[in-house]
């Protein structure tokens, strides 16, 4: 099979084995897993921010940003598909008690205008907006990548008001590699960056959350609380530690067959329209009368797994372990498929 549901699905390869089953350990809870701490020190030196926490997923590095930013009844901007929003569980009302403001944008990316028309006036009858979240690459989007320069007046935005700002950098390497931007500006913009190695980067497990130290160490209470304290981590830490050493750069790769998968859908009788390519996800519009489920059911029949996005639309991503060979059999097998 050809699976180009998400690139969370890729397996690690030898080389990274090899670095886990040599990895030095210890008990993280206690702070003293030599190779989380590495990890740690890596990714906030490359940030230029003061510390980081290694967590099992980005949903709790989210999470846990939106907890120590904000206190119940506080509330979040953030644009109607993002992922804090729509794929984690109704976590920062539960979490958090936090209640969201929703805005649209072009492919998932709000403005500065936008972020201060929606800041609520000082009244009770409001809850107090308190954090911005964006999302780089934006999933929703179909990879779409922030302008640093409109990023720098919603920062500006939040100082003004008093907001802090979090970056969901689910695939934020994809957005570095594509634009060749230095990650410490995006350090100097954030109050906090969650960053995660089990997309393209192909690890198996775990993102980390950058912030200052005081930020940092209270998110380790938080993280504490919600159950993501890890003992021996350092094993899949040092997936992380070896995905960026190497899969970094490689990333290109990925938004290259993107490219190609995104001409390839062009040409098809049954794809209305295909979403502007950035980055490693496609998106096409099935013309009307096509159901996601049956594209899903059609391509499952020749080997291609995907996914539906909903409203006629279908998510192909690519990944670490996906070739040109996979590209040549995704190209002649779906041009079988007859609308």
């Amino acid at each position: 099979m050809i699976d180009l549901r998400s690139d969370t699905i890729t397996k690690p390869t030898k080389e990274m084995l090899e670095a886990m089953m040599s990895a030095e350990v210890g008990d993280d809870v206690f702070g003293d897993d030599p190779t989380v701490n590495k990890l740690q020190e890596k990714i906030a030196r490359m940030f230029g921010m003061d510390d980081a926490l290694y967590c099992p997923s980005g949903t709790m590095t989210n999470q846990i940003a939106m907890r120590i930013h904000t206190r119940p009844q506080d509330e979040v901007i953030c644009h109607k598909h993002s992922h804090v929003y729509m794929y984690e569980g109704g976590g920062m009302m539960y979490n958090s008690m936090l209640s969201p403001k929703l805005l649209e944008g072009d492919r998932g990316r709000i403005t500065a205008n936008q972020v201060a028309e929606s800041i609520n006036p000082n009244d009770i009858h409001f809850p107090n907006s308190k954090l911005v979240v964006l999302e780089n690459t934006m999933n929703k989007g179909g990879g779409s990548i922030y302008d640093i320069e409109e990023i720098r007046k919603i920062r500006q935005v939040c100082d003004d008001h008093d907001l802090k700002l979090h970056l969901d950098g689910a695939r934020f390497f994809n957005a570095l590699v594509k634009t060749g931007e230095d990650p410490k500006a995006y350090g100097q913009l954030f109050d906090t960056i969650s960053i995660c190695f089990s997309k393209g980067l192909g690890a198996p497990v775990g993102s980390v959350l950058l912030g200052t130290k005081d930020q940092i160490k209270e998110a380790k209470r938080v993280r504490k609380v919600f159950g993501g304290g890890m003992r021996q981590a350092g094993y899949l830490a040092a997936a992380c530690i070896h995905a960026l050493d190497h899969n970094v750069d490689r990333l290109a790769e990925d938004h290259t067959r993107a490219q190609k998968i995104g001409e390839i859908l062009t040409d098809l009788s049954f794809i209305e329209e295909v979403m502007p390519v950035d980055t490693n996800i496609v998106i096409g519009k099935l013309v009307e009368g096509k159901s996601e489920k049956w594209l899903l059911e059609e391509l499952e029949k020749n080997g291609i797994l995907a996914v539906g996005f909903g409203k006629g639309l279908v998510r192909f991503v690519t990944h670490l372990d996906f070739n040109d060979d996979g590209l040549d059999q995704f190209s002649n097998s779906i041009r079988t498929i007859i609308a």
